[in-house]
């Protein structure tokens, strides 16, 4: 593979002159190599050179000259250098060692080969020369090529030790096999079986990072399913793990609702990159495990386990230190909702039916009836196939609701200067109330769109107000009739 030519431009060529320059080794490492090898887009640059990582930026940023952004981090020995959209990152090569009970690192400067050792795994333990003499030169001591070939992620030493270390390379680890649709080698794996416990040690914002990552991936199951089965899953959110699983009674068992949950979590993926609808997709279900009972006439049930599971996806949204504002409402919210559309087609879909769940939902209904279509995973394809297009019917009725809706409110059928004059008020807020509540009855379909029924209705809404009519407006209109 002749990657040479692939960094073969302007930016590389100015780190190699200027380590050049200081007779320094500089490469590209990492991330970057990684995703040059397999095709994918990265603006994000990472350098190691053999000594001081600082200096070598600060002689960079001088080379590339105005417009040029230096960010010095002394503490940990690095520095950025920013040049419009791209960022290169500048490190020396170091070594690391770590106490039991912390994945902070004791660092020290070290070789390259110290340096690419430390790295997570074989796939991000390669480097590229820039230096002028061997540029486009390939470090690939662990064979990472062959392993993205083979579409494998493994760890460049021994895996226990290298996730004891570092846990969170346990999430990282299942992170790019979903981003990727990698395998995870098997030993390392297992060593991800033996080490679980200790993610313990990990705080749930760096956790809560990998999991969104997991998520914004093309198929995100992957990633909870690895999850699941390495025993991560049982201490992250030990709530979905226990959806995994069929009880069975008298012969007679429910779903296994965790499978069914992934499935709904593809099909949500598939049609929609919204983080939090794909978050409202894994745990639409969630309160399931808490409500079921056997019912020997019903069988299996799980009465309420929608207000239940809104009421989780809070305290889950707090521990795990997700967002607290609108979107654990919104989460909440379709958790709650998911139910609703599916028990309207099963019903006679009638106007003030559609009506009530779309002012329920409100600008979520779209959203909502992507979650509901991929709620259903019946195994009957007929059966599947009838209630996609009851769904269709749901989805008409909305918009046809919806218009009518728009034509009944343009103009409410007795406007202020009526209601003035039937109260003897003057121009104020209390004509706003009874125009407000007006046009919110007729939008209801609570009273009839005609000036009767509109008189009617404030004179009732005006008694129970404190407001008598100074006439009978629907006697005045038979005169006129």
């Amino acid at each position: 593979m002749n990657l040479k030519e692939k960094i073969n431009s302007k930016i590389f060529h100015t780190v190699g002159e200027a380590a050049d320059e200081m007779g320094r080794q500089a490469y590209v490492v990492g991330g970057y190599v990684r995703d040059l090898i397999i095709g994918r887009h990265s603006k994000d640059i990472d350098f190691v050179t053999v000594g001081s990582g600082i200096e070598l930026a600060q002689a960079v940023a001088t080379k590339l000259g105005r417009g040029t952004h230096l960010a010095v981090y002394r503490n940990y020995g690095t520095a950025q250098v920013k040049r419009g959209e791209t960022e290169l990152e500048f490190v020396g090569a170091r070594r690391e060692s770590y106490h039991r009970e912390s994945r902070n690192p004791i660092v020290e400067d070290g070789t390259l080969d110290d340096d690419l050792s430390r790295r997570d795994f074989t796939i991000n333990a390669l480097a590229i020369s820039v230096n002028a003499d061997t540029f486009g030169d390939v470090i690939d001591k662990f064979n990472g090529i062959s392993d993205m070939d083979k579409r494998i992620i493994r760890t460049p030493l021994d895996p226990d030790i290298t996730f004891s270390d570092d846990p969170l390379r346990m999430m990282r680890a299942i992170r790019f096999a979903t981003q990727l649709q990698f395998d995870i080698h098997p030993e390392t794996f297992e060593a991800i079986r033996r080490n679980a416990s200790r993610i313990e040690i990990i705080t749930a914002e760096r956790i809560a990072t990998e999991l969104f990552k997991i998520m914004a991936s093309p198929k995100p199951s992957i990633g909870w399913q690895l999850l699941l089965d390495s025993g991560l899953l049982t201490i992250i959110l030990p709530e979905l793990a226990k959806m995994k699983g069929i009880d069975v009674v008298h012969g007679r068992g429910h779903k296994d609702n965790f499978k069914h949950t992934m499935q709904v979590l593809d099909a949500v993926a598939q049609r929609s990159d919204k983080i939090y609808l794909r978050w409202a997709a894994l745990f639409h279900d969630i309160g399931k495990p808490v409500t079921k009972h056997y019912d020997p006439q019903r069988g299996w049930t799980f009465h309420q386990h929608n207000f239940v599971g809104a009421k989780m996806v809070k305290s889950i949204f707090r521990r795990m230190k997700f967002p607290l504002g609108a979107e654990m409402r919104y989460v909440a919210k379709l958790v709650e909702l998911h139910m609703r559309p599916i028990a309207l087609v099963e019903d006679v879909v009638t106007d003030s039916a559609v009506r009530r769940l779309a002012n329920y939902a409100e600008e979520d209904l779209e959203d909502l009836m992507i979650l509901a279509r991929a709620d259903i995973t019946s195994k009957d394809e007929a059966k599947k196939a009838r209630f996609l297009q009851n769904f269709d019917l749901v989805e008409e009725k909305f918009r046809t609701t919806h218009a009518k809706d728009l034509e009944r409110c343009r103009k409410n059928p007795v406007d202020g200067t009526e209601i003035m004059a039937l109260f003897g008020l003057k121009q104020g807020p209390e004509v706003g109330f009874f125009a407000k509540n007006l046009k919110e009855a007729i939008k209801e379909c609570t009273i009839e769109d005609n000036r009767e029924a509109a008189f009617e209705y404030l004179i009732s809404i005006g008694r129970q107000a404190g407001f008598e009519p100074l006439y009978n407006p629907l006697e005045t209109q038979e005169r006129e009739e």
